[in-house]
């Protein structure tokens, strides 16, 4: 007789120096509709541990907690899928906080349909900074990403993120789990699912609240890593990097070079500047509607100009490389 899965889900949360964001995610697991999970939390190495904000939340939640010496979320997740004692892994990011509906929405789709693994959008919580709102608007747009990241509207296969990602045991077993150690092992990780034949959808409803960076210099950090990481992907899988990847980068030359134009050609400096005026301002209108919020639209300018060169830059440097 074949023993049962105590659990139908397994969260996995590796962290990194973040107790305080880890409390607010345990906070709004324990606020889950859906009650038959537990949580396998791994220390990846941290100077400023967890293991406080852990114990404070044992008595209202299944938790187990594995230290590790630092080596990437990558592997962290890797040790949580071995720690793990349900049918159906979730990873999520410490920075995530997680609606109540979650994982009810999801246990009714795995009732109703055939899925191996499945992703989520990402949202700003109301309570987010208007920086934290208007990074999450830029790494969402169509306009800006090409809506790759969960949104309705997007360019190519849908490749879910590791910030709201969920896999069968039978995925994990069959791939092995994640193979790169950080930059786009989620994506690299996608590609190998779609190859291997599985079944990989997007959740719309089963989205969460990914605080991302708390300013654009940190924000600029974690894209510029996020274009390196689409290189390594493209060097390991041919036909990973498709033209939607080299907007950033056209993006970023032309953002860079465009005042040179002045001293020689004052017509295409003007018409450069006019597709300019129009680009930004579908931008700051976007993100303005969306929080109906003109200061937040106004932020979308400096967020939509880190993030694309950001990642443009990251990107050509390991291009180069």
């Amino acid at each position: 007789m074949v023993a049962q899965n105590p659990y139908f889900f397994s969260i996995i949360v590796p962290v990194y120096n973040r107790p305080e964001e880890l409390h607010e995610l345990l906070q709004s697991l324990s606020r889950q509709e859906y009650k038959n999970f537990e949580v396998v939390v791994i220390e990846d190495g941290s100077q400023i541990p967890s293991e406080e904000v852990v114990k404070s939340w044992q008595s209202q939640l299944s938790i187990q907690y594995v230290v590790k010496e630092n080596s990437g979320p990558g592997p962290s997740r890797n040790v949580g899928f071995k720690n793990m004692q349900g049918e159906y892994a979730v990873v999520f990011d410490s920075d995530c906080i997680i609606p109540p509906h979650y994982l009810q929405c999801v246990k009714e789709k795995l009732s109703t349909q055939k899925i191996d693994a499945w992703g989520g959008p990402d949202k700003a919580h109301k309570d987010f900074t208007n920086i934290q709102k208007a990074m999450a608007y830029t790494m969402s747009a169509f306009l800006t990403t090409g809506g790759i990241r969960g949104g309705k509207k997007q360019i190519g296969k849908f490749q879910p993120r590791s910030f709201n990602l969920g896999l069968s045991k039978k995925v994990i077993e069959a791939t092995g789990g994640f193979a790169f150690a950080r930059f786009a092992e989620d994506i690299e990780l996608s590609i190998r699912m779609d190859k291997m034949g599985f079944s990989v959808v997007l959740l719309e409803e089963a989205y969460v609240f990914h605080k991302r960076r708390t300013n654009f210099k940190q924000f600029f950090k974690q894209v510029f890593n996020f274009g390196r990481g689409r290189v390594l992907v493209g060097k390991t899988h041919n036909g990973a990097i498709k033209l939607t990847h080299w907007f950033p980068s056209v993006f970023t030359l032309v953002f860079l070079l465009w005042p040179i134009l002045f001293l020689f050609n004052h017509t295409l400096f003007t018409i450069v500047a006019f597709c300019w005026v129009i680009y930004f301002l579908a931008i700051f209108v976007g993100g303005a509607v969306n929080y109906s919020s003109i200061w937040v639209g106004f932020l979308c300018l400096p967020a939509s100009i880190v993030q694309l060169t950001g990642y443009g830059l990251g990107f050509l440097k390991e291009r180069l490389k």
